[in-house]
């Protein structure tokens, strides 16, 4: 059966990578990528041991708050040899899109035997783009955990500005962390 996409998204395409709608059948290759522990550490909402199953669920979720207009979802993937350009990666969202105020939250994860390539730099950068020029929003931000400076870097390589630390601000595996604010605005981009 041929996979096809559970919903309508403008793919974006950068010099390695293209970030598309996730498809029918990217389930079984989230799942090695997500159920890493040192992955979901620095993920607010994603658990581990991440089941097979909680992939499906959460693929099933997608179309419907892509309807709502609530979320831009793409899949990561790879475009350049030798790699099988269908090579999923991670994934990049605009989270919490809000028309009335202009902004979405930037998320994304990248699986961790493809870290350090720079791979979540050039996503986040598309996507951003994508945010303030193609939708028009004022405003893009992200919150990392302060434990995870490297995501801090990858913020800073695209122009977003430091705004601050929410101090205690989320509960991961029983521990209180420090959320550290960034923000790009329409002036700025």
């Amino acid at each position: 059966m041929e996979s096809t996409p559970l919903y309508t998204l403008s793919a974006l395409q950068t010099e390695r990578l293209s970030l598309r709608a996730f498809m029918t059948d990217d389930a079984a290759k989230i799942h090695p990528l997500a159920n890493d522990r040192e992955v979901a550490q620095n993920l607010a909402s994603l658990p581990h041991p991440y089941l097979p199953e909680m992939a499906l669920e959460w693929l099933e979720k997608l179309p419907a708050l892509h309807g709502a207009g609530t979320h831009r979802v793409w899949a990561i993937t790879l475009n350049t040899a030798p790699l099988h350009p269908t090579t999923l990666i991670g994934a990049i969202g605009l989270h919490d899109i809000s028309i009335e105020h202009s902004n979405a939250e930037l998320g994304y994860w990248i699986g961790r035997e493809f870290w350090g390539r720079g791979y979540a730099t050039e996503a986040a950068r598309a996507a951003v783009q994508y945010a303030l020029e193609e939708m028009t929003l004022e405003r893009v931000y992200a919150k990392h955990f302060a434990r995870n400076p490297q995501s801090g870097r990858v913020l800073e390589k695209i122009g977003m500005q430091y705004e601050g630390v929410l101090r205690r601000h989320f509960c991961k595996w029983g521990e209180f962390q420090d959320c550290v604010l960034y923000g790009i605005v329409q002036s700025a981009a």
